[in-house]
């Protein structure tokens, strides 16, 4: 394959190294959550083992993006090949309904603003969590290792702290004015009334016991126990939503992925109520018809074709996205081969065209994500939020836990796909995906960024099959998004590509960075593994038979 430089319109150094490992590769956006991931498998656990560790891991050391009173989407890829998706959305309290809150009058139909703003910051944002157990799930059913053992590294850092980096304490900046107004965040966060400063250490003594509670009970110690009265009592006082029968009540989904054909490629990724699954299989059908390694990586020519395929899946996303124990959703058709060539039919490679779109998700941005592998075959990709950035923007008292608010996710108006009905649950981008050939699976990967997520993961698989990249340069490479008028493109491309794409009609938006750190690994015919992080992100790969990877600073950048 000719090497993807000598076509390439946009040159970019990766500032991170990737990891090279024998028996494992955990892979995560942070070291912390990295090493606890490889301390299971040098234990003898396998990925799921690992995968959990990390997710616990993670809800102490990016308490901004992720925590037991969440959402998540799992993608598991067992060693007799055989794969699933848990999903662990947050959805609906049972005492929802589509007049819970009050639109801002003459709002964008696009925009899920209410008076209050209500389903965006405190109590009443707050919808059912599935995080915690669908992670229990998971360990249960495919794992090794008792919970207690798996929750030990993040009861550590908990009880015993960590250092904040640049980017937790850039995140606590931007949430001060919220977090401010919560008395237990505000002790926690803004210590004297200001933002943790990068190198402080940072102690949560009451989530270290909520954890053991969790180690001790599983997750019965939120779903119907001690941590879930706390929360409920919590609801009750503050006019909160979520009850003990929410709770109790709640059930994790285990679905089938959606696969994908691609070039001789296998790319499957979770089903709704995720959109991923769909749109990138829809996106790869339609970039299918082109030559995208002739065209070359970040040249005008391919940067205009991406962005028109990303705004013909935005359109499409209204209809092809929700709940399907609420919602209809069309897949065969949206991820039909010849509804590809319908789409691809109607595309111009010499001018933008404006997409017909509907109604459009609203979707936090902060999400984080963790990929990792044992040398046994088993590979878990898995995405995990609270939603927005520290989600409702306050702690539940004697808990340490922040709550989400998926709330905001919902359409506060009758009618629409989204529209908020008791139990349903979020509609999400994550995108845990995996690329299999020849019924070996060669890549696993996620990232965070909300509606960014699909996009840029579509990105990133282009990057390695069509521009043959090595996976740090894929996970690192600039990207590009749009869902219509605007598109939004990385500072590092070029002046003289950002103008070739104005002479087509886009309207640009320079962006320090378009959506989150991706994380992925990449297994070879020997059976070794390479793992990779980019810089928008703390991320790092621990390997097993191998070494950390080198981490590469680049925090001062924003999200």
């Amino acid at each position: 394959m000719t090497n993807w430089r000598d076509r390439a319109g946009t040159k970019f150094t990766c500032e991170k190294q990737p990891a090279r490992g024998k028996s494992g590769m955990a892979v995560s956006n942070h070291p912390l959550a990295s090493a606890a991931g490889a301390e299971m498998l040098a234990a003898g656990g396998n990925a799921i083992d690992a995968a959990v560790a990390m997710q616990f891991a993670l809800t102490v050391v990016e308490p901004m993006m992720v925590g037991l009173v969440g959402g998540t989407t799992c993608h598991i890829r067992l060693a007799d090949g055989s794969h699933r998706i848990l999903d662990g959305m947050s959805a609906v309290p049972k005492s929802g309904h589509p007049d819970m809150y009050r639109p801002v009058p003459g709002a964008a139909p696009e925009v899920y603003d209410v008076e209050g703003a209500e389903n965006l910051v405190g109590p009443k944002s707050v919808a059912a969590p599935g995080s915690l157990r669908a992670w229990c799930l998971a360990l249960e059913r495919y794992g090794t290792m008792p919970l207690a053992d798996v929750m030990q590294p993040a009861i550590r850092h908990a009880a015993r702290g960590f250092a904040v980096t640049p980017y937790l304490a850039d995140c606590i900046k931007d949430a001060a004015t919220d977090l401010s107004k919560d008395k237990l965040a505000a002790a926690r966060l803004l210590p004297g009334g200001m933002p943790l400063k990068p190198g402080t250490r940072l102690v949560q003594g009451d989530y270290a016991e909520a954890l053991t509670l969790v180690s001790q009970q599983g997750e019965k110690a939120l779903h119907g126990g001690a941590l879930g009265d706390l929360l409920v009592e919590c609801m009750e006082k503050t006019g909160g939503f979520v009850s003990r029968a929410d709770l109790i009540g709640y059930k994790v989904a285990e679905r089938a992925p959606i696969r994908g054909r691609y070039r001789g490629w296998d790319i499957l990724g979770p089903p709704p109520p995720a959109a991923s699954g769909v749109h990138i299989t829809q996106m790869l059908n339609i970039l299918e018809g082109y030559d995208i390694a002739k065209l070359g990586f970040g040249t005008v020519d391919t940067f205009h074709l991406l962005a028109e395929v990303l705004k013909i899946a935005f359109a499409d996303r209204a209809e092809a996205s929700g709940d399907p124990d609420f919602v209809k959703v069309p897949v065969e058709r949206i991820v039909a081969k010849n509804y590809a060539d319908a789409r691809r039919a109607g595309l111009d490679l010499a001018r933008a065209i404006r997409w017909q779109s509907g109604l459009q998700a609203a979707e936090g941005a902060d999400t984080t994500h963790l990929t990792v592998a044992d040398g046994k075959g088993n590979v878990v990709s898995t995405t995990q939020t609270i939603n927005s950035l520290f989600g409702a923007r306050f702690i539940v008292p004697g808990t340490g836990m922040i709550p989400n608010n998926y709330m905001n996710n919902f359409d506060p108006r009758r009618g629409n796909a989204l529209s908020i009905e008791p139990g349903k649950r979020v509609t999400t981008s994550m995108s845990p995906m995996m690329a299999v050939r020849e019924g070996k699976v060669r890549y696993a990967l996620g990232l965070p960024g909300g509606r960014k997520i699909f996009p840029s993961a579509l990105q990133a698989l282009v990057n390695l099959i069509d521009h043959g990249m090595e996976l740090q340069e894929a996970v690192e490479a600039p990207r590009v998004w749009t869902e219509g008028p605007v598109l939004e493109v990385e500072h590092s491309i070029p002046a003289d590509v950002r103008q070739g794409l104005e002479a087509r009609g886009h309207t640009l938006k320079i962006m320090p960075t378009v959506a989150g750190g991706m994380n992925a690994i990449e297994f070879h015919d020997d059976g070794s593994m390479t793992g990779a992080a980019c810089w928008r992100a703390d991320g790092s790969a621990a390997a097993m038979g191998g070494g950390l990877a080198r981490a590469g600073v680049r925090f001062e950048l924003p999200r």
